[in-house]
């Protein structure tokens, strides 16, 4: 089979072309002359032309308003309990002197409940899911306020 033995379904709706004669009147729907009625390129957006004119500014993106939220769950918390020192509550920096989180980093932190706890920890200025609250405190731990 080639491409000039094909047929046209019978009952398919042609796709109707606009601006070949019949239908649609001379002008097809473009209105009357004007830069938007002829052929060829359209017109660009004139911040996209400032853009290009200064490259410096070019891909340049403003910093987040807020850091993303880091989560970390109650199988972390016990290993974390294990590394960080014996009898302090567990804080944001615990989280940073055990490198788990950078010293720059100003977002917030939150403990999800995913596993279970071994021992018991006192989690300190932190936010804490609901679950994670009932198992922490099930397991001999507290959850302070900051």
């Amino acid at each position: 089979m080639q491409i000039h033995e094909l047929r046209l379904v019978s009952g398919a709706k042609a796709r109707r072309r606009v601006g070949r004669g019949g239908k649609r009147g001379s002008y097809s729907g473009r209105g009357v002359k004007g830069q938007k009625s002829r052929a060829g390129r359209r017109i660009r957006p004139a911040d996209r032309d400032l853009l290009i004119r200064i490259p410096k500014r070019r891909g340049f993106h403003n910093r987040p308003k807020t850091e993303k939220q880091l989560v970390f769950t109650i199988r972390a918390l016990d290993r974390i309990r294990s590394r960080a020192p014996a009898g302090q509550p567990i804080t944001r920096e615990t989280f940073r002197e055990l490198s788990l989180v950078p010293k720059s980093f100003r977002g917030r932190i939150k403990i999800l409940d995913g596993g279970g706890l071994t021992q018991p920890v006192t989690i300190k200025g932190l936010l804490v899911s609901k679950g994670a609250t009932m198992k922490i405190e099930k397991a001999g731990g507290k959850v302070l306020p900051s």
